[in-house]
């Protein structure tokens, strides 16, 4: 075989290869996801973690560069070459496959983690209703305890670059009860993209090249404790995004500090809320008269601002984004986010209590 053909041909052995391993979860689990990948993912993080700014950021705009460079090099010859230029795209798009899966994305196939940490998925109303109604209780309280005015919104006290330090305190305590929640080497940066991510809609991302957690910065405070979690979630190889708001959440409710636990509770308490105006408008309109008016405030707050932003840009990415989760099993695309209410109310029946 001719050198040229031989990556383009490697992209049809990936796509071959990406159809019969999500059938393995369980290999995928013991020889990547707890063999390989940490591995990769530690070496990763120490490389790139101490570095201040988001080196994937910068990455990222080098090699658009480079491409739009090389297009506009091709644009008269495009035509006559036209093989050996498609050759050389298709050849491109096999390494970068090939190292989005082995350096982080073949985590998208390993065990659901309702699985290893034996929760049900299925709950009934009458489960999310005392779920939410106990969370109510407990984010009044962590509420009341910072502001002592039930009336007052969460104003945030510690800088970003803190809270990257302080979550670390929610992971360690975390990972005293399960040990694969285990988070070593901080790589968390404000990423450069902030203000382009705002506009897609978006809190943050993980870099799969560098295992850098991107983290908007432009957003509420009060959430961004929760947000950075979810990140990190993410570098710890969990590739769902349900599994990762619940390990964000728990991470946060486990963290010692009063403002990283209401972080956590707010966020879970918002997306229950959310459950119930979907699935019941009288029941929400109840349990919303007992959420304290504080709480609510920081919810117009971070509706206020992704409003100001919203664009088509975002819709569209957002259905980009729907669509390249289901391609990778995550067959519930963007709804994702939102399923991790499963794992919590299930979570919290088997413990009995919150």
């Amino acid at each position: 075989m001719k050198p040229k053909y031989f990556l383009p041909s490697f992209l049809l052995i990936q796509m071959f290869f990406l159809q019969i391993i999500p059938f393995f979860p369980e290999q995928v689990e013991h020889f990547y996801s707890n063999g390989l990948y940490p591995i990769i993912a530690k070496s990763s993080r120490i490389i790139f973690g101490a570095i201040p700014f988001s080196v994937g950021d910068c990455i990222y705009f080098i090699v658009i560069f480079l491409i739009l460079k090389w297009f506009w090099n091709k644009r008269k010859s495009w035509k006559q070459e036209w093989k050996n230029n498609t050759l050389a795209v298709l050849s491109f798009i096999s390494v970068f496959y090939f190292l989005f899966h082995i350096l982080w994305a073949l985590n998208y196939h390993r065990e659901p983690l309702f699985e290893k940490m034996a929760i049900k998925k299925d709950y009934s109303d009458t489960d999310l209703l005392v779920f939410t109604k106990k969370l109510i209780i407990k984010t009044n309280a962590v509420q009341g305890q910072i502001t002592k005015n039930d009336t007052l919104k969460v104003v945030f006290p510690y800088s970003q670059e803190q809270v990257f330090k302080m979550n670390l305190n929610g992971y360690k305590n975390l990972s005293n009860q399960y040990s694969y929640f285990t988070y070593n080497h901080l790589s968390t940066k404000k990423s450069i993209l902030s203000l382009p991510l705002t506009y897609m809609g978006f809190g943050g991302y993980l870099n799969p090249f560098t295992n850098e957690a991107q983290v908007n910065d432009l957003g509420p405070m009060y959430s961004f404790p929760m947000t950075t979690n979810h990140e990190m979630a993410h570098q710890m190889g969990y590739a769902s995004e349900s599994e990762c708001n619940f390990i964000g959440f728990l991470a946060s409710v486990k963290n010692e500090n009063l403002y990283f636990q209401y972080s956590g509770y707010s966020m879970a308490l918002r997306y229950c809320l959310a459950n119930w105006q979907v699935r019941n408008e009288k029941i929400f309109k109840q349990l919303l008269k007992t959420v304290h008016p504080g709480i609510l405030k920081n919810y117009k707050e971070s509706d206020a601002f992704w409003k100001q932003y919203e664009t088509p840009i975002e819709t569209g990415f957002h259905a980009f984004y729907d669509n390249f989760l289901k391609l990778n099993q995550q067959k519930d695309g963007m709804e994702g986010y939102s399923k991790f209410v499963n794992l919590m109310v299930n979570y919290y029946k088997n413990n009995n209590r919150l």
